[in-house]
């Protein structure tokens, strides 16, 4: 009995866990097909508490990032009449799809600190190793790069995107473009407080090549030479089939 009443104390004085995502995605999985003109993803999910509901309301940030890859941003100049490249800076790695969602603004929701630490928001997310020494203001660069993939929605910033109810049941639903990057997309939830993390979640969202687009990536990494044949001869053919329709339209 005195082991027994030990073991209830030494758990009654263990800490009561704080707010925890449970979490539900509406597809774990999406098919890129040749008629895939892109695709939404829904996140939802509850927080979990087994302690009072504290003063300063909680926050949700959701994150999506597509594969990391190294990438080479040129900057080009004018120069007589010709464009031409002028630099080059070497990120180091760059998610090929990014979109951060939130409950309430960034700077609300989270703080410097914890940005920093997470590489939560667009900017964080991408890591470049730095330029040559001629390249002046090597930021322009990674600031370039992310203007152009905002353009081509494969980076999306969505504050106020999250529907929080009750600071317990949360929702969002992202848009995914159709030029997707095969890979795992790295899915994360942050609870948040003060714009501090108080609690995470991480899942991943499997995008994979089907049928025919699957056959032709496969090919093209398997079998080079085969894969460069055969669109020669569809270019050939293609060609050659254009050509007889014009004489034809001519005859008639």
């Amino acid at each position: 009995m005195r082991v027994l009443a030990t073991l209830v104390l030494m758990l009654m004085a263990l800490p009561l866990r704080a707010e925890e995502v449970v979490l539900g995605l509406s597809q774990n999985r999406i098919s890129i097909t040749a008629n895939l003109d892109g695709s939404e993803i829904l996140i939802f999910g509850a927080v979990k508490r087994e302690t009072p509901l504290q003063e300063a309301p909680l926050e949700v940030v959701i994150t999506i990032a597509g594969p990391s890859q190294p990438v080479t941003v040129r900057r080009k100049d004018r120069r007589v009449g010709i464009w031409v490249n002028n630099a080059a800076v070497e990120i180091d790695s760059a998610p090929s799809f990014y979109a951060v969602a939130t409950s309430a603004p960034l700077p609300q929701a989270l703080s410097d600190t914890e940005d920093l630490r997470h590489r939560i928001t667009i900017p964080r997310a991408i890591r470049s190793v730095g330029a040559a020494a001629e390249v002046g203001n090597a930021e322009d660069f990674t600031r370039a790069l992310i203007r152009i993939r905002e353009n081509d929605d494969l980076y999306q910033t969505l504050e106020g995107a999250v529907e929080l109810r009750e600071q317990t049941l949360f929702s969002t639903a992202i848009s995914l473009p159709a030029n997707l990057t095969e890979g795992d997309y790295a899915t994360r939830i942050f609870l948040t407080r003060d714009g501090a993390v108080v609690s995470q979640y991480e899942t991943t969202i499997a995008v994979n090549k089907v049928g025919l687009e699957r056959f032709l990536f496969t090919l093209s990494r398997e079998q080079p030479l085969i894969y460069g044949l055969l669109s020669l001869a569809i270019a050939i053919i293609a060609g050659w089939g254009a050509s007889a329709a014009f004489t034809l339209l001519r005859q008639s």
